[in-house]
């Protein structure tokens, strides 16, 4: 997964407005607060509450 600091210190979870952090094994983005994880495909973020699953 390609995401660039810059990008990932502005990206925030839709559902809460946490800051995300990269989920090293899964490669996925997942919400320090709410903890739903967002997939990465192709290199983009999906941040849609609908696409997030639980932990």
């Amino acid at each position: 997964m390609k995401i660039d600091d810059w990008l990932l210190e502005i990206l925030a979870c839709p559902a809460c407005k946490s800051p995300l952090r990269v989920e090293g094994e899964t490669e996925e983005l997942a919400c320090t607060g709410c903890g739903l994880i967002y997939p990465v495909r192709d290199d983009i973020p999906v941040l849609l509450v609908d696409e997030a699953r639980k932990p």
